[in-house]
């Protein structure tokens, strides 16, 4: 006898994790389906940051999901970890961008313009390399210019998207492991998920497959393109001395501060299909543009050396709504760099559209219909 659940969600990652808890809150359960168990992606392996200000789409087409999304994650961090009773450890971070050379302060002065111009929470101030030395002795020579922001925030990606799912199923929502490899449906409703294992009975299905979205592409015959875009980080501590007080970047690399007194170096950007390895090219890299934001990094110790592969669209915007021509078919997909910062607003607007039809997220141009024909 087939389980029978109100909505089934493919995805145990943040974007998934996020449409349980929402649905959870607005009283409709929920099945859980992660393959490899939940935050085992990219989810589990994000450096955390939430930026709203800059990305790809930012200024532009994604700044008011991005704000909207941040927002979301400032009001529900006190009530997400008392109903979880996890602590992701949520928190408002200063930054340090660096400038080298006279062509990467053009970078930096549109940062200045972009967080002076945010609003209440944001700011940024223009430093010379003396005052930038001040708030980080660390930093290597040859800096130029600097600039100190401040509003931006980091969370542990990995606790956050499990906060969810407990959180979740506390209210009534399941978690299971299995493997989806397909549908049934009946003039145009998905009437249940296929497992490997069986079948799941479904009033309505949301796929938040992240870079495995091209087989949701075959089963509903709908156009997805999502690609995975391979990301490596590196987690170190560095012995005897204090972990800095602002995250530092420059030339393509940044260093964070980050719980267990680590410090990350990340991250790459390649097109390597499902290859999801640590490569030894993608540490040397890391590790040369550390070393020249920071030459005390030569004595830190490598903890773990992670990979990840992040969902993207052709157009680089996430795919947030109903299928096309489908009436019970959900995407929550293809948010790349953004996926934890803009995991809530996600889930927020699939579980709305799923609940009322309509939803006060802003996802405005952000459709799968989009891509159709």
């Amino acid at each position: 006898m087939p389980d029978n659940r109100d909505v089934v969600i493919v995805g145990g990652g943040a974007a998934g994790c996020a449409t349980a808890y929402y649905l959870a809150k607005a009283g409709i359960r929920a099945t859980v389906i992660e393959r490899e168990g939940v935050a085992s992606m990219a989810s589990g392996f994000s450096s955390g940051g939430l930026n709203p200000l800059e990305g790809a789409g930012i200024p532009g087409p994604l700044s008011d999901l991005a704000m909207a999304s941040f927002r979301l994650h400032q009001t529900l961090d006190s009530e997400l970890v008392d109903e979880s009773g996890v602590d992701y450890g949520l928190e408002t971070i200063s930054m340090l961008p660096l400038a080298f050379d006279d062509d990467a302060i053009s970078g930096l002065t549109e940062t200045h313009r972009i967080f002076e111009s945010a609003g209440e929470g944001f700011w940024a101030r223009w430093l010379d390399p003396a005052q930038a030395a001040e708030i980080e002795p660390r930093i290597g020579p040859g800096v130029v210019r600097a600039l100190e922001t401040r509003g931006n925030a980091m969370l542990s990606s990995y606790r956050y998207t499990l906060a969810l799912a407990q959180a979740a199923e506390n209210m009534g929502a399941v978690v299971r492991s299995g493997n989806v490899t397909g549908v049934e449906s009946l003039s145009g409703r998905v009437t249940s998920v296929v497992l490997d294992s069986g079948e799941i009975e479904c009033d309505a299905v949301v796929f938040a497959t992240g870079p495995w979205s091209g087989q949701v592409a075959e089963w509903l015959g709908v156009p997805v393109p999502v690609e995975p875009l391979k990301g490596e980080n590196l987690r170190m501590i560095l012995p005897g001395q204090p972990q800095p007080t602002h995250d530092v970047s420059g030339g393509g690399v940044s260093i964070f501060h980050r719980e267990d007194g680590q410090v990350w170096v990340g991250s790459t950007e390649e097109r390597a299909g499902f290859d999801n390895d640590p490569s030894v090219g993608a540490r040397d890299r890391l590790m040369a543009g550390a070393l020249k934001l920071m030459p005390a990094m030569a004595d830190a110790e490598l903890v773990l050396h992670t990979a990840c592969l992040r969902p993207v669209t052709t157009d680089w915007l996430p795919i947030i709504g109903g299928a096309p021509d489908w009436d019970n078919a959900y995407l929550a997909t293809g948010a790349g760099k953004k996926g934890i910062l803009i995991s809530t607003g996600m889930g927020k607007a699939v579980a709305d559209l799923i609940g009322s039809g309509a939803t006060d997220v802003p996802i405005a141009g952000l459709e799968p219909e989009r891509f159709a024909g």
